[in-house]
């Protein structure tokens, strides 16, 4: 049973929940889930009797962010918690179950004074007490602050704010960009869910806010957070936003902050940005289109050259190319300079394979069509530059 099922959380987890129960992800191809339930502000209290009696493993993510009344957040958090473990008390299930908190709870520093911290630590105090009470495993997370697509924004979720309002060209407000957040990603929860769905929890202890990983501890973490400042995140946000004029990947390395946040402002782009033009360079021979500019590992276009056309005829001292024709038909000629061996590939859509254009090699690629394009993904090593292009002409057979 996963409460506060239509959530940011909620939502996410249940959608890998079906994957795995519909035979759609297996990358836990030992966890086999027969039914989810899904409780939510729409639900009935006979729902809830009947899932209580019923569920193996309880999520409990219900819980109240931004109340009318501060007196909300308690009856909320703790008193829905309550509920929750009366009625699995009621049937005397002792399934397992998580409770999603917050670092709130500590009431340390900022959250020294925080209602909605108060509400969760009491929550957390429930949960354990219940855990003593019933021998049931209890799972209590304190999340810091939370990012990834479907995160609703103006709410409660600076990212998610940030992220919506620059793809659709709304304004932003920074107090002070200095001020370090810690982030965890929507994929990397969903992840340690399924971790203490299998049994596989992070465990720990907290010291204030720190986190002091610890196999019997109390508390559970997730063990893959970043730690960001918010003037880096808008940086980040802006230089996506500037992709489709610029062409320039950022760098996203695996696992890096970058690489999830810049999923997570795609997932907020308006209808009118999901598509954008790129430049055609069009002449009699065909068209010439850069596709992809990366800070340090060139570029990639696409070129089609008209039936019978022949492209190229020059070469370079460092930069080097890939061709690769993924339709049509053509001849790739390549000349050593100095020399008079010409070594050729005759190359298809219809057998996709890359041609490296070497360094200090003359080179071109004609269309041996009389009725159809040549099309070819050209990747080069660098971005072109105009003041430093290292291409001159020769041609590859006289």
């Amino acid at each position: 049973m996963v409460t506060g099922a239509k959530g940011f959380v909620g939502k996410n987890l249940c959608a890998t929940l079906y994957n795995i129960k519909e035979g759609k992800d297996r990358t836990r191809p030992d966890l086999k889930i027969d039914e989810i339930f899904e409780y939510d502000i729409d639900s009935t209290s006979e729902d809830l009797d009947e899932w209580c009696q019923k569920a193996d493993f309880v999520f409990n993510l219900a819980g109240v962010n931004r109340p009318k009344e501060t007196s909300e957040f308690m009856e909320g958090n703790f008193g829905f918690a309550s509920t929750l473990l009366d009625t699995l008390k009621k049937y005397g299930n002792t399934c397992p179950v998580m409770l999603s908190s917050s670092q709130q709870a500590s009431l340390t520093g900022r959250f020294g004074n925080s209602e909605y911290g108060r509400s969760k630590k009491a929550g957390e105090d429930l949960f354990l007490k219940y855990q003593e009470e019933t021998g049931a495993k209890v799972l209590v997370y304190r999340f810091p602050n939370l990012f990834g697509k479907w995160c609703r924004p103006n709410y409660n979720s600076a990212v998610a704010t940030f992220c919506n309002n620059i793809a659709n060209d709304l304004p932003i407000q920074v107090n002070d960009p200095s001020v370090e957040l810690e982030l965890l990603y929507i994929d990397d929860l969903v992840t340690e869910m399924l971790d203490a769905l299998e049994g596989k929890e992070h465990r720990c202890e907290f010291d204030g806010l720190g986190v002091l990983p610890k196999i019997e501890g109390r508390y559970c973490y997730c063990p893959v957070t970043h730690q960001e400042t918010l003037g880096k995140i808008v940086e980040l946000i802006n230089s996506f936003a500037e992709q489709p004029k610029t062409l320039m990947i950022p760098e996203i390395p695996e696992n890096s902050f970058a690489k999830k946040l810049y999923s997570t402002y795609l997932s907020y782009l308006p209808k009118e940005k999901v598509a954008f033009p790129l430049k055609m360079n069009v002449d009699e021979r065909g068209s010439f289109t850069e596709l992809i500019h990366t800070l340090n590992a060139g570029q990639v276009s696409i070129n089609i050259s008209k039936p019978g056309i022949t492209k190229g005829q020059h070469w370079h001292n460092t930069k080097w190319e890939f061709f690769i024709v993924v339709a049509g038909h053509g001849l790739i000629q390549e000349r050593k300079i100095g020399s008079d061996e010409v070594i050729e590939f005759e190359v298809s859509g219809d057998n996709i394979q890359c041609i490296h254009m070497l360094p200090g090699y003359t080179h071109n690629i004609i269309n041996l069509s009389n009725t159809e394009n040549l099309v070819t993904v050209m990747y080069c090593n660098e971005i072109f530059n105009p003041s430093k292009p290292d291409t001159y002409f020769e041609k590859v057979k006289e």
